[in-house]
Formats: C-alpha cells, sequence, structure tokens
C-alpha cells in the first residue's frame, strides 16, 4: 500500500448502477402494463453504502467504474454532492453505465438490470489504494486483490452475497468467506448457502469459517454471532410505515460498518444497522433515503423504540451539532 495513500474510515469496492424506481405498483403480467404511483432515478449498487456511510459522519471511498455516458453523468453529479464521500478513486470509462430498474411497493421489489462486464471494479487496483479502517467487497469469488491488499494491511473487511440467479447457491462462498473478518448476509441466501433450516444453525455453519456473521431477517430483525468470543446477537427489526425496500440492506451494511469504526458492541452495531436501514425504507431509493444523524436523532426522541439506544443518541445528538 501507498504511504501517500490518503486515509478514510471506510473503503466500497464494486459497481455504481443508475437505479430506476417505480414505485407503488405490483410487477406487470406478459402483456400488461401498470402504472407507477412514483419514480426516483438514483445512484444504486456500491453507491447506496458508499453514500450512507459519508452521510453517518464516516470519510468514505469508494472503488467502481462509472460510465461516461449521460447515465454515468448524472450519477457522478449526485454522487460528488455528498459530504465526506472521497472520489477520487471513482474512474471514469467509454462504457454504458449498469442500469437497474427496480419495481416497487412497501412489502417487497423485483428488479431488472443491465451491465456490462467493463463497468466492474477490477481485482487488481491500478494505482494506489486507500489507507482504511473497514472496507466491503462482494464475495460471490474469490476475494478480489484489492481487499486481500488491504486485510494484509489492517484493514477489516465486511464481505457480501448476491442473489444467485442460477439457483444453484454454491457452497464455494463458504471458501471464499474464510479469507474475510464479517460476513454480511439475508436470511435467504443464508439457508441456501448453508442447506440449513434455520438462521441460528447457519450461523454456526457459517461461524465455522469466519469469525462475526451478521444474518438480515427482514421484520424480524437480525441475528449475529461473534465466533471469536461466543457472542450472540438478537435485535428486532424497529418499525416505520414502509415506503420502499430498495438499498434497505445496503444501508443496513453501512450502518454495521460504521458503529464497527466507532467501536461499539455488536448488539450496538446490529441495531444501529438495523435503525439505520429502517429508517431508509420511509422514502424511494437506498442511497438517496439514507439517513443521518439528526434524522436518527429526530427518530429516537419522537418515536422512543424499546431498548438502551443511549449510545446511538449520544452519537446522533453531537453528529446533528457538527453539521
Amino acid at each position: 500500500m501507498s504511504t501517500s495513500a490518503v486515509d478514510v474510515d471506510v473503503v466500497f469496492g464494486g459497481s455504481i448502477f443508475c437505479d430506476l424506481i417505480m414505485a407503488g405498483t405490483p410487477l406487470p403480467q406478459p402483456g400488461e402494463e401498470v402504472y407507477a404511483h412514483s419514480f426516483a432515478m438514483v445512484a444504486g449498487g456500491t453507491a447506496n453504502r458508499a453514500v450512507a456511510a459519508a452521510r453517518l459522519g464516516m470519510s468514505t471511498g469508494v472503488l467502481a467504474v462509472l460510465g461516461t455516458d449521460v447515465l454515468g453523468d448524472h450519477m457522478y453529479e449526485l454522487l460528488v454532492r455528498e459530504e465526506r464521500l472521497d472520489l477520487r478513486w471513482l474512474q471514469r470509462a467509454a462504457a454504458q453505465t449498469p442500469v437497474t430498474v427496480a419495481v416497487t411497493n412497501e412489502h417487497d421489489r423485483g428488479f431488472i438490470t443491465y451491465e456490462e462486464a467493463n463497468t466492474q471494479a477490477p481485482s487488481h487496483w491500478p494505482g494506489p489504494l486507500p489507507q482504511a479502517r473497514v472496507c466491503h467487497t462482494g464475495i460471490s469469488s474469490a476475494l478480489p486483490v484489492w481487499a486481500a491488499d488491504l486485510r494484509r494491511a489492517g484493514t477489516t473487511v465486511f464481505g457480501g452475497v448476491g442473489w444467485d440467479e442460477t439457483g444453484q447457491w454454491s457452497n464455494a462462498v463458504l471458501r471464499h468467506i474464510e479469507d474475510i473478518d464479517v460476513f454480511v448476509l439475508n436470511e435467504v441466501e443464508a439457508l441456501n448457502y448453508t442447506r440449513t433450516d434455520s438462521v441460528d444453525d447457519a450461523a454456526k455453519l457459517l461461524t465455522k469459517h469466519v469469525q462475526t456473521v451478521v444474518i438480515t431477517r427482514g421484520g424480524a430483525g437480525v441475528t449475529a454471532v461473534d465466533g471469536g468470543d461466543g457472542t450472540w446477537v438478537h435485535v428486532p427489526a424497529v418499525r416505520v410505515r414502509a415506503v420502499d425496500p430498495t438499498g434497505a440492506g445496503d444501508v443496513f451494511t453501512a450502518g454495521l460498518m460504521s458503529a464497527s469504526v466507532l467501536g461499539w458492541d455488536l448488539h450496538t452495531r446490529v441495531a444501529f444497522a438495523g435503525l439505520a436501514a429502517t429508517l431508509s425504507v420511509r422514502s424511494l431509493g437506498g442511497s438517496s433515503s439514507a439517513p443521518r444523524p439528526d434524522e436518527i436523532a429526530t427518530y429516537l426522541t419522537s418515536e422512543r423504540p424499546e431498548g438502551d439506544w443511549s449510545v446511538v443518541m449520544d452519537w446522533a445528538r453531537q453528529g446533528a451539532l457538527s453539521v
């Protein structure tokens, strides 16, 4: 790692999408036309996580490739407005910016995506890498070389997997997670990749390969295990009126990583991440709806959710005052 690299709290590597969100309607049947109640065009994919972390006060870098087409230009304009989001490692390429059309309602969503290979972050990152306390990457295949380099330099590596469109759910993922420190996935992914029948059984199996496992369960909350000291955490979901769940998982991951940088215990980290993700579903998009400290403070003050939120509240108040 170059000694001239700029220090940041968190780094995210992956693909940035142009998300076109059609809200308030089910997916059309063949030959059917449906009308959405609302629409948004936002930066998605890796941008969801990066923007969310930056809004939570983290100095944030992003290793990604963005097209030079009109959609890429617009995504760049959205990202450059975000304070604490450092785009010096964002590359531009003569390519079609990946596009996802999300058809969503308050309960679920479906996606149609187009992506070209040359807009994915390369495994060998050209040029110097940032120095970072934590980073995130996809691990459906082998760990990218840049992430391995950061880990050797002392960065804590968070990894996640995506939906397996083949339906095979190859357990090769279990070998890949041995190269990371924290594995974040949802309940469907956990049960399918481990071939188990319960979240607890899946978590036990996964901790044989990676120290910390965090499994999101939608309305059932989150289960997390630290295999190092044997800590188990079950955190219920915070309730709000949902408008669009798009990107909520990305906001959760960003919240979890931010709380790790802050040095909080596992229960507080998971609760904070769940709260940030829940607040993001109140409006359209993941990056555009990611909450800031003042929004978190307002929610905790007005709604008073169950549990001990004193650590988060103190942080939120300080963050709100610093804006």
